[in-house]
């Protein structure tokens, strides 16, 4: 059973990213908070359901949430500042276009930079612990998937409507028959050393 949140006094939102271990496509930061007397039987890490309950919990989570926000940090910015950076910053973007400012904010994960004098808590698989984290986490894995899927009609060879840009074998062997994209992370290793092209 997920905990609501981490104080129970204080206003407090839930953040997550999906997208860190990509080779294309942004890294999604949502961040979201939930009433006090929220709760769902299926809410858990996104990793763990099905596109379907995602999305049917999407709905449920936009509707009766009392704020949330989901940025895209594209690939431009985190080639240049690395992703962990990225993350971080979507993170920090989310919150800060939350319509109520938290009290406090709860991480998922181990790394987190200060915002805004906010005290912040980082909990390693916080999605599976906290019900806010893991609303952050289906909003932003859904939003992003979203977009993947949109990427993918413009640039059908990589699938990325299937793997969403991550490394899969296919995923791979498309960018070693038809190169890299705008879209593909300049600062990730594309493709394994057996595999790159001698240009």
């Amino acid at each position: 059973m997920l905990k609501l949140k981490i104080n129970h006094n204080l206003l407090e939102c839930g953040t997550d990213e999906a997208g860190r271990g990509c080779l294309a496509g942004p890294v999604t930061a949502a961040a979201i908070i939930l009433p006090d007397d929220f709760k769902h039987p299926f809410l858990n890490d996104s990793k763990q359901l099905s596109e379907k309950k995602r999305l049917e919990l999407k709905a449920i989570i936009e509707r009766e949430a009392i704020c949330f926000n989901v940025v895209h940090v594209m690939m431009d910015e985190i080639d240049k500042i690395n992703i962990l950076n990225a993350s971080i910053l979507g993170m920090h973007r989310a919150i800060n276009g939350l319509s109520c400012p938290p009290e406090f904010i709860a991480v998922d994960g181990n790394r987190f930079k200060p915002f805004q004098k906010i005290p912040f808590e980082c909990v390693v698989k916080g999605d599976g612990k906290f019900l806010h984290i893991a609303a952050a986490s289906i909003l932003a894995k859904t939003y992003r998937d979203e977009y993947m899927a949109v990427l993918h009609e413009k640039f059908p060879h990589y699938n990325w409507k299937q793997n969403k840009g991550y490394p899969t074998k296919e995923h791979r062997e498309a960018i070693c028959a038809h190169g890299s994209t705008v879209f593909h992370r300049k600062s990730f290793k594309l493709l394994p050393t057996q595999l790159e092209l001698n240009l």
